[in-house]
């Protein structure tokens, strides 16, 4: 269940932003030069001050450090943004060898969608617009999601989804019976929402509508009808207000603790957001169990989560080793030894033998 509205969505994007223009200003004056090649592609010094300039500028917003303090630490990690930055660049390319330009540029044509549906804008060169008119850059965004869902997208397919489907019936099997314990039965909710958003509305107005609405439930009134007729959620014609099944453990606790001592068919006070005001409905509870029951879906997750990260450094091991990498001289003490740490350790490990 997603309770991220649109108006915490568009924070974000104003954040990235003015992030991203205060470094393009800071950064005007730098003489830029070629710091690594990388295949056929090259990363710069402004590329890499620009990161540096958004990650101190995000750190003093969120209040982790003062300016100085920020910039500082950043510098200090100057090697480790230059992997960071050479190791995207292989993940990049890897993606368009792959194919999977076009599926990423499907999600984040569909984010656009969603801010649209929420913010009730009717076209993308209207959301553009509004965009634009706030200081931010689409394009911007454009590349950032682009960036981010294709680094996801192959370290998906080509790790995570190989390693999950590599391990044979057998395998499962023994790991279930080594780990009972994991596979007990939870305690779980099944739960329908009511969302009404702030954005663009008076607070004080938004909190009298969820009063009545609690009201007219607990007097009687249909939940999925008034689910269609009031909640923002853009999907909420499709699922009548339903949020599906969740574990106990796993609510928050702005959401727990409303739900306690709600029983099935009951509905909660309205519970307070900074984006809005959720009204849920408890429709099923399921109590915990000590038994343990063999889930094939859930045992290949949890063996695949024990792997993952040391699989997810093989891979980039083997990418490196297969790419073409040079390093400027004046950044290659500072970035080989964070680059190839795990090719390092492993050559050791050879030695050991």
């Amino acid at each position: 269940m997603r309770y991220i509205n649109s108006a915490i969505f568009i924070i974000a994007i104003l954040a990235f932003s003015n992030a991203a223009l205060l470094a393009q200003e800071t950064e005007a004056k730098v003489v830029d030069e070629v710091v690594a090649q990388v295949n056929e592609s090259v990363i710069t010094l402004s590329q890499i001050k620009r990161e540096m300039n958004e990650t101190i500028d995000s750190l003093v917003k969120e209040g982790k450090k003062s300016p100085e303090q920020a910039k500082t630490e950043v510098e200090s990690k100057q090697g480790e943004l230059i992997a960071q930055i050479i190791n995207e660049e292989l993940l990049l390319q890897k993606g368009k060898e792959m194919g999977v330009e076009s599926d990423a540029e499907a999600q984040i044509n569909g984010r656009f969608l969603d801010i649209m549906k929420q913010q009730n804008i009717k076209t993308l060169d209207a959301l553009y617009k509004a965009m634009g008119e706030s200081g931010v850059d689409p394009q911007n965004i454009r590349e950032m999601w682009r960036k981010q869902i294709i680094r996801d997208m192959v370290l998906q397919r080509d790790v995570d989804a190989k390693l999950y489907h590599g391990f044979t019936p057998k395998e499962v099997k023994a790991y279930y019976e080594a780990n009972k314990a994991k596979f007990t039965k939870p305690e779980t909710i099944g739960i329908s929402e009511i969302f009404l958003s702030f954005a663009g509305r008076s607070e004080p107005e938004v909190r009298e509508k969820a009063k009545q609405l609690v009201n007219q439930l607990r007097g009687g009134a249909d939940f999925g009808k008034l689910a269609v007729e009031n909640s923002d959620r853009p999907n909420v014609k499709e699922n009548n207000g339903k949020a599906g099944v969740l574990n106990i453990k796993d609510l928050d606790k702005t959401f727990a603790e409303p739900l306690k001592n709600v029983k099935v068919g009951g509905i909660s006070e309205p519970i307070e957001l900074p984006e809005g005001i959720e009204i849920l409905r408890v429709d099923e509870r399921s109590s915990a169990s000590s038994e343990s029951f063999f889930d094939e879906k859930k045992v290949r997750e949890s063996m695949t989560y024990e792997k993952l990260a040391d699989e997810r450094k093989k891979y980039m091991s083997t990418l490196r080793g297969d790419a073409y990498i040079k390093i400027s001289e004046s950044y290659r003490s500072l970035v080989s030894p964070v680059l190839f740490a795990d090719e390092r350790k492993a050559e050791v490990k050879k030695s050991d033998k």
